[in-house]
């Protein structure tokens, strides 16, 4: 990436951050914490007050909660909000976005538009077909489950484990269909999802692995070897990708994924125009590789180191270990640091129990570490991981023994 000048935040009077899901939002009140005096303006496309997205796959569609709105004052802190607001592109050499409303001009601006989710072909209009991404998408899932209705999840993904997970708290029968030979094919080594596969089945859950939809008919759904599953609804989680359609043109640039390419402190190609969250990659010193990472606890740390970038600090470069949990089928799962590096993988504890995790090393230092109902090992590690420690295998290899006493 080419070097570039971004105006410093002395001179910036006017931040537009586009996005307001958790980065965008973290981005504005980060802003405000790191002592910026000029204006702040958050354009958001949906109409709802801003709102945290991990409740909607069980709270908000089980409906033990109306909704998920952050808790922030964004009057009191002088952020300006403008919602539902389709914002179609951005002329980085005017300094102005255009919106459905005309155009907006920045000093700065922060692309935080997050992902979208990728739609099963075939299926755009076909009635009883969902997605859960938004909390309309959550509402409109909420009576369906209520109804107790045949349910097939499409992807064994970690979105789809926890759908399933609260449709069958809610007492509907639900099939799992996944193209690929097991759940979580894309996420995890077949090693480590192998023991996942018995989760589906024990949580009352039906699991058709190298099953590839054909086709979604009224109240059925038709695998490519004919057979057809009875569904009241079919809820489709197949993945996601950047939303950084309306960013073509523009000339920033963009990576394989569609992804907004940005350097170690989160700045784009582009002068003055910043990313965070699930619609950036980033360079990561720690693992080698550039990472794109999609998970709350990114867009969570992200916005501080841009904020610190736009007041004129000079943060360190943004290298973050990823995090995320997942809650499905009664058993919490952890995950810190990326794994593709790794040389060598060590079990701590039986994975037909209730407890374990898994370690990856690479030449003996911690690199990554997958965690089922052992919050304090993945506590530890996270820490390891940072440090860059040594670690020593057979002492790791123990479940009893805390996982920061094994460093070699």
């Amino acid at each position: 990436m080419s070097e570039q000048t971004q105006a410093p935040g002395r001179t910036a009077r006017r931040v537009v951050v586009v996005g307001a899901g958790m980065a965008g939002v973290q981005t504005a009140v980060a802003l405000r914490e790191q002592g910026f005096a000029g204006d702040v303006t958050l354009i958001g496309a949906e109409p709802h007050q801003p709102y945290d997205r991990p409740p909607l796959s069980k709270a908000v569609l089980l409906g033990k909660a109306e909704g998920s709105a952050f808790d922030v004052d964004f009057e009191a802190l002088g952020i300006e909000l403008r919602l539902g607001r389709e914002v179609l592109g951005v002329r980085p050499g005017d300094h102005e976005l255009d919106t459905a409303a005309g155009p907006v001009p920045y000093d700065l601006l922060v692309l935080a538009t997050g992902a979208e989710p990728i739609r099963l072909p075939g299926t755009e209009g076909v009635p009883g077909v969902h997605l859960l991404r938004t909390l309309d998408d959550a509402e409109r899932l909420r009576p369906v489950l209520a109804r107790q209705h045949d349910i097939v999840v499409v992807g064994a993904g970690w979105i789809g484990a926890e759908f399933a997970t609260a449709a069958r708290e809610a007492g509907c029968a639900v099939t799992v269909v996944e193209a690929a030979d097991r759940p979580l094919a894309g996420a995890l080594p077949a090693e480590v999802a192998a023991p996942m596969t018995a989760w589906y089945a024990a949580g009352g859950t039906t699991l058709r692995t190298h099953a590839r939809v054909e086709r979604v008919e009224s109240g059925s759904v038709v695998l490519d070897d004919g057979s057809r599953i009875p569904a009241g609804a079919v809820v489709v989680g197949v993945g996601a990708r950047p939303a950084t359609a309306w960013l073509k043109g523009s000339g920033i640039e963009l990576g394989a994924y569609g992804e907004v390419v940005a350097d170690d402190h989160l700045r784009t190609s582009a002068p003055d125009i910043y990313a965070v969250g699930d619609c950036v990659s980033f360079p990561s010193g720690r693992y080698g590789e550039r990472l794109l990472v999609h998970h709350w606890d990114n867009a969570l740390q992200g916005p501080r180191t841009v904020a610190a970038n736009i007041v004129g600090e000079t943060p360190e470069p943004y290298d973050p270990v990823p995090y995320f949990w997942s809650e499905q089928f009664g058993r919490f799962v952890q995950y810190a640091g990326h794994h593709a590096s790794a040389d060598t993988l060590i079990w701590r504890g039986d994975p037909a129990g209730a407890a374990w995790t898994v370690c990856w090393l690479r030449e003996t230092r911690l690199i990554a570490l997958l965690a089922v109902g052992r919050p304090r090992d993945l506590a530890q590690g996270r820490r390891l991981i940072e440090a860059g420690t040594r670690m020593n295998p057979e002492l790791l290899a123990d479940p009893a023994r805390p996982l920061k006493t094994a460093a070699a």
